[in-house]
């Protein structure tokens, strides 16, 4: 997959790109801010703009390691454009995403190295995260919500950076999934997600650059979802 702009600048909103291709309703360009969307995160949203038009963007297609951009009406442009990302939409997924590895890095340590089995981020400020943790004390996880809390107020560093799949296979508890893993850079290397002091993993999503930036988090609820999994809900607190 093409290394997107938005993991090493997920700050930058707004950027102007001009035309590979175009068809009716989707547009390939040079350069783009988006989050396509993956692991658990939502696709960005966001518009583009041109000389005499706006619309807003849909979704997107990957074809051939290029990301094509979805857009409303069957659009066909061919102008150079302006991409702006919703900025309170990206904020809200950076928050999730970096509060679910606060998360994750808790119950890894607490639950014998518990592995992801499955993870989704809502428009709405809520999240689940599901552990394969088959006699887990739900009260246990529950109890976590303190700590999550003190450890987002540290504002602790976030960083990123890449190894080869060598190294991110020979690394223990950097794949923390059980099933998944992020696709390789075109240089073949995985994206690494280190909060100082408290985890380290393999990630391809957009995250914050300290903890402190995210809002408080609630444990909202857990379940059980079959014979192995815990299914725990967050949310931002104020959401």
């Amino acid at each position: 997959m093409t290394r997107l702009i938005c993991q090493d600048n997920p700050d930058i909103l707004t950027l102007e790109a001009t035309v590979v291709r175009s068809r009716p309703g989707a547009v390939l360009l040079s350069r783009h801010p988006f989050y396509p969307g993956g692991g658990g995160q939502l696709p960005d949203q966001g518009v583009i703009r041109w000389q005499g038009g706006e619309t807003p963007v849909t979704g997107f297609c990957e074809q051939g390691g290029a990301v094509w951009i979805e857009v409303a009406g069957g659009v066909e442009i061919r102008d150079d454009v302006q991409l702006q990302v919703d900025p309170v939409f990206r904020q809200r997924m950076r928050e999730l995403h970096t509060d679910l590895h606060i998360l994750n890095a808790l119950v890894f340590r607490d639950f014998d190295g518990a592995l992801v089995t499955g993870v989704q981020m809502n428009d709405d400020g809520t999240a689940r995260i599901d552990f394969d943790l088959p006699d887990a004390d739900n009260d246990r996880l529950r109890a976590l919500e303190p700590e999550l809390n003190d450890l987002v107020a540290q504002d602790l560093a976030v960083a990123t950076s890449y190894v080869s799949m060598t190294a991110a296979h020979a690394e223990q508890g950097l794949l923390r999934s059980r099933s998944v893993a992020p696709p390789p850079s075109p240089e073949g290397l995985i994206r690494v997600v280190e909060i100082a002091g408290l985890d380290r993993q393999a990630c391809g999503g957009t995250h914050l650059a300290s903890t402190g930036t995210s809002r408080p988090i609630r444990i909202l609820k857990i379940e059980n979802k079959g014979r192995s999994n815990r299914r725990v809900r967050i949310g931002l607190q104020g959401l």
